[in-house]
């Protein structure tokens, strides 16, 4: 690139991931940006992995290892943003992988519009090599997308909220120290879903976002992370947290984005129904808190549901069941399921 290059730092939080690190290490190191540092921070490994960062870091001197107690994946990008030093931040998961561009397509992006965040398309492919359903379908061209469109695209499941696909400008996170971190400007710690819960607070202060258009981040789809266990027997939090983030969203629209009213409604509803088709059916109890209090929601709030105009038949639908008989209408689906 002609033009001079500003650093950007690359935060990679690491657990456990030693045989997905270095395609990962690699496809950072070489970027056609050349201007990065390389911040891999693992979060307290059991296997070899922290080695391995050590070993990587001898091949490049771009590369900087932190290591640290494990604390989660937020607890890692926090230690890594108080360590960075570059003006822009980008994040990569330690499994995932990105093209050799795309760190110069976003800085590029965020010079020739003026903006703060700019973000590229995903996929997600399994370790065998299939691609997978696109997780949010990517911009057809380059679009400028205002804060508050943005917002309603991620209210109507459409936009993406992983910081993973984003460069974003360092001050629209915490300046300082880890102790300086907190709930508006930083990952939130001990939950899951973080990316929508920091970026919500990031919309209203970013400006407008660049979205560009193809499948530049590559996401490695593995069975037993996070966001994917499944089990009869075992119920994830990501579905509570997701109904604690529509409460977050419900709050900062009603402050900052009225016209968006309707929208956050409905993903209040949506992302309450989720949790009911996927809460074990014996923690379906009253003596469970976060149970009753959204079958009461749902009751309480059945009237607006059925006059939303962005709720959609099924979904409305769902609503009514939930709201007159969860637990029977969980052992249907389950049997329907089945069949």
């Amino acid at each position: 690139m002609s033009m001079e290059q500003e650093l950007i730092s690359i935060i990679v939080p690491v657990y456990n991931t030693k045989e997905y690190l270095p395609k990962c290490v690699q496809s950072l190191v070489e970027q056609t940006y050349r201007n990065l540092e390389i911040l891999l921070v693992d979060d307290g490994s059991t296997d070899e992995t922290g080695a391995l960062c050590d070993k990587l870091a001898l091949t490049d001197d771009r590369i900087r290892v932190i290591h640290k107690e494990n604390g989660g994946s937020s607890s890692a990008r926090n230690v890594g943003i108080s360590q960075a030093a570059g003006s822009f931040l980008g994040f990569v998961d330690s499994d995932d992988y990105v093209d050799a561009d795309m760190y110069e397509r976003l800085y590029g992006a965020i010079l020739a519009f003026g903006v703060n965040i700019a973000q590229v398309g995903r996929d997600e492919i399994t370790p065998e090599g299939e691609v997978m359903p696109d997780i949010c379908k990517p911009a057809d061209e380059t679009e400028v997308i205002s804060a508050a469109h943005f917002m309603e695209e991620l209210l109507m499941h459409r936009g993406d909220c992983s910081f993973c696909t984003k460069l974003i400008r360092r001050n629209l996170f915490f300046e300082g120290g880890i102790e300086h971190a907190a709930e508006h400007n930083a990952f939130p710690v001990g939950v899951l879903n973080e990316d929508f819960h920091l970026l919500l607070y990031m919309l209203l202060r970013s400006g407008p976002v660049v979205s560009l258009p193809g499948h530049t981040y590559h996401v490695v789809y593995r069975v037993g992370s996070n966001s994917r266990k499944a089990s009869a027997n075992e119920f994830s939090r990501v579905f509570a947290d997701n109904v604690d983030n529509a409460d977050l969203a419900a709050k900062l629209v009603e402050e900052h984005y009225p016209e968006l009213s309707e929208v956050v409604f409905r993903f209040g509803i949506f992302q309450r129904i989720d949790y009911m088709l996927h809460i074990p059916i014996p923690q379906m109890r009253r003596d469970h808190e976060t149970y009753r209090a959204i079958v009461t929601y749902l009751r309480r709030n059945w009237l607006r549901s059925m006059k939303n105009p962005v709720l959609t038949k099924k979904n409305k639908l769902y609503h009514t069941l939930f709201a007159v008989c969860p637990k029977g209408i969980r052992r249907l689906h389950r049997l329907i399921r089945k069949l």
